[in-house]
């Protein structure tokens, strides 16, 4: 493993009691940051938080409600010290059905936590980054926000979203020391699987020229970098992940 340094800096993992935020959170705390841990479940950050060690911390938050992630944030300050780092990883896959058949009040969750509450963590961080002139941000996104899976639109267009304000974001901070990237992976074998289908899981991994699921660890090590000071230049950009999927 290459040495990232992030000593002295702080961070936020959303979603982070488990899968890819956790291993990303692991590898943040290997890297000598102190980490925060934002999830739903008490239960597995508890778990996440025992593992980690010192070094972290966590809160129980929903991230599709605006208000408690201001709570969040400010809690996390208060125990931790001036956030630098935020990954926001807090995300679901959704039902799969075609457009057309797609449940109205599923397509509201799944844009509601992967499109809005990316939005909530990124509005409720990003002020105390621009007083203090420096912030590294990357936001999950995904190979379907840019190709599109056929029966899961509602977590193909929550994702593009997420690519487009990453965009957005990153050149209203680019005269600023902040960095606002995306990664776009390919599907890991975590719990999400658990919400799709196996006819999809098959059709994604059909797809990947590598012939395999990315494994977490994989992602955790390019976001180390992207969260580093290393990372001074590239900002509003889109980092592939996907095993050789990715078209553009």
């Amino acid at each position: 493993m290459n040495q990232i340094d992030l000593a002295g800096q702080v961070a936020v993992v959303t979603g982070g009691a488990q899968g890819l935020g956790f291993a990303i959170a692991k590898r943040i705390v290997a890297s000598g940051a102190r980490v925060s841990l934002w999830d739903m479940d008490a239960r597995l950050l508890d778990a996440a938080v025992a593992e980690l060690g010192e070094a972290a911390r966590s809160v129980a938050v929903d991230i599709t409600d605006p208000a408690a992630i201001v709570e969040a944030h400010a809690r996390t300050e208060a125990e931790l010290g001036a956030v630098s780092i935020l990954v926001n990883s807090a995300g679901v896959a959704g039902a799969n059905h075609t457009l057309d058949e797609y449940p109205l009040d599923e397509w509201r969750r799944v844009v509601d936590i992967n499109l809005n509450g990316t939005f909530y963590v990124n509005r409720a961080v990003v002020p105390s980054m621009k007083a203090r002139s420096y912030g590294r941000i990357v936001n999950i996104a995904s190979i379907a926000g840019k190709e599109g899976n056929p029966n899961a639109s509602a977590y193909s267009a929550s994702k593009a979203g997420v690519i487009g304000l990453t965009k957005s974001l990153g050149k209203e901070l680019a005269g600023l020391n902040i960095a606002v990237n995306c990664i776009t992976p390919a599907a890991a074998r975590t719990r999400i699987f658990d919400q799709i289908t196996q006819q999809h899981i098959d059709y994604m991994l059909s797809k990947i020229p590598r012939a395999r699921f990315l494994e977490v660890d994989e992602a955790a090590n390019m976001v180390a970098w992207l969260v580093s000071a290393e990372n001074s230049f590239t900002t509003a950009s889109v980092f592939d992940l996907s095993g050789g999927r990715a078209t553009y």
